[in-house]
């Protein structure tokens, strides 16, 4: 399957550079560009992509409200003042600059499934858009603690989950939150990538997430990130 990426972001020599990232691999197409927040809406109403590459600071329309309207579902009101056609839900990564971008919080909320900083390698950014398509969520390495720590530092603590986490759940999630992979998990547990990939779901499940992003931002708010697995 060849995956159908929009870049979106308001410098060309940025969009330029994606593009002859992603294009090297046999599997990915971009099928479009938007210098700002409401043309990358056009676009992707007119394109149906599979993943969206934002950036947060772009005129017209931040990356967050795009991220808001992608990530979910809904209508967008078009330049006549009327109703559009719904924009289709969309895979975001957000692709930012700053390591502690202040706005990056907003947009793990609204859904963004995958945070690289723009001086990522190209290896690195082809690994979110497939994880993206996956179904999984990719935060540079280099970023996932300062970021996390930054964007929970002052906010209070989470709520428990509706349904309590077991222990092996909340081991999990702790290493979610440190950026490891189903199968970076699976070999440090001894355990399946499937078998992995069984708890995470239950964890978005009891969490009320939407995916593995929003499990690190729950676990850093918790405090057990990258720590030993506390009793709930």
């Amino acid at each position: 399957m060849t995956i159908r990426v929009l870049i979106a972001d308001d410098q060309e020599m940025v969009r330029r550079g994606l593009r002859r990232i992603l294009e090297s691999q046999p599997d990915i197409e971009v099928v479009g560009e938007a210098a700002d927040g409401v043309a990358a809406l056009e676009a992707a109403r007119a394109l149906r992509p599979d993943v969206a590459l934002v950036d947060i600071r772009m005129p017209r329309m931040d990356g967050l409200e795009v991220t808001r309207r992608l990530a979910g579902t809904g209508t967008d009101s078009g330049p006549a003042g009327g109703t559009a056609d719904p924009l289709p839900k969309v895979r975001v990564v957000v692709v930012t600059t700053f390591d502690l971008d202040e706005y990056v919080y907003p947009a793990l909320r609204h859904g963004a499934c995958g945070f690289l900083l723009k001086r990522s390698g190209p290896a690195l950014l082809i690994e979110a858009v497939r994880a993206a398509v996956a179904g999984d969520s990719l935060i540079s390495p280099s970023i996932t603690v300062r970021l996390l720590k930054h964007v929970t530092g002052s906010r209070p603590a989470a709520p428990r989950a509706l349904e309590a986490l077991t222990e092996r759940e909340t081991e999990i999630a702790g290493q979610v939150a440190a950026g490891l992979t189903n199968a970076d998990i699976a070999r440090e547990l001894f355990i399946s990538p499937g078998t992995v990939k069984t708890h995470v779901a239950s964890i978005q499940r009891k969490l009320g997430v939407r995916n593995r992003v929003g499990i690190a931002v729950h676990a850093w708010e918790m405090g057990y990130a990258g720590r030993e697995v506390p009793r709930w």
